[in-house]
């Protein structure tokens, strides 16, 4: 009676014990044995990620490389050689001032896409017990799918970057590499966090899709992605200065050509604070099995 009434998770640790004194020493010895950081489930739920969109490559790398060339192509038969940019960048071709806007929205779209579709695909085909029940720490879970978010962009951004040289729809010169490295990292990382917030918190496709509608694609476009931000009047030029894609994508641009329309520090900083608090949001996520765990 009194054995009956003993907790499960002791009787199981007893029971656990009693089957590893019947397994042999060197049996044991072979056991996996986790430390306090599961490198290797980690390893294995990135590798995961970026297998699952590299599987469909040519839906999740070459359909986003041919949308920035297309973009490309129509802005330059559109305008030729014609187009005038003021302000800061004044005297530049316009070709080489869209280019590098254009790779940061590539980032940041597939960055959001990896971490939401993953997720939500997750949720929809009750999957998601495959990364819960191994023993993956929330700060795993978080390094796991946000650097998978990374890569989706970054390899995207290199092959954008290639075709647009290659094709001669653009200079991309390279001024200062450290802003390309910082603003691509840090805004992949954002938005991978924005993305995997939606794929948790969304309950079906269509409230993923409004999220990008109308959050993602606004920010983006308004964003100087396509124009040099002191043409707006205020006080949307104020606002703009308030969006941080602006800061991602001014930075970025600052690399390739060496002017920007912000302050870069100013630019760093918010992002990398950015970027920080959008892991640990993820991470508090996780910890506390929001809409994954019952």
């Amino acid at each position: 009676m009194e054995k009956s009434r003993a907790p499960l998770a002791k009787r199981t640790g007893f029971a656990y014990l009693r089957c590893m004194d019947t397994i042999p020493g060197s049996a044991q010895s072979r056991l996996r044995q986790y430390g306090a950081f599961n490198g290797l489930g980690l390893w294995t739920l990135y590798k995961r990620e970026v297998g699952r969109f590299l599987k469909v490559w040519m839906q999740t790398v070459f359909a986003p490389v041919v949308t920035t060339l297309l973009f490309m192509t129509v802005f330059k038969l559109a305008f030729g050689d014609r187009g005038r940019l003021t302000g800061d960048f004044e005297g530049m071709n316009y070709n080489d001032f869209l280019a590098p806007g254009l790779i940061m929205m590539a980032i940041l779209q597939n960055a959001f896409s990896n971490t939401s579709s993953s997720l939500l695909q997750a949720k929809f085909n009750a999957t998601h017990v495959d990364f819960l029940m191994p023993p993956l720490s929330p700060l795993e879970l978080t390094i796991a799918f946000l650097g998978g978010a990374v890569t989706r962009g970054l390899v995207v951004a290199a092959i954008s970057a290639i075709a647009i040289q290659l094709s001669g729809l653009a200079n991309l010169h390279v001024a200062h590499i450290w802003p390309i490295v910082w603003f691509t990292l840090t805004s992949a990382i954002i938005l991978g966090a924005l993305g995997a917030y939606g794929g948790i918190w969304a309950d079906k496709f269509d409230h993923l899709a409004a999220v990008t509608n109308f959050i993602i694609v606004p920010l983006t476009f308004l964003s100087g992605t396509f124009y040099d931000i002191k043409v707006m009047v205020e006080p949307f030029q104020t606002l703009a200065y308030l969006n941080p894609i602006f800061y991602m994508i001014d930075g970025y641009r600052y690399g390739h050509l060496g002017v920007a329309n912000g302050s870069i520090l100013v630019g760093a900083i918010y992002t990398g604070v950015l970027a920080l608090a959008s892991m640990i949001w993820i991470w508090l996520l996780f910890r506390r099995g929001y809409k994954l765990k019952a």
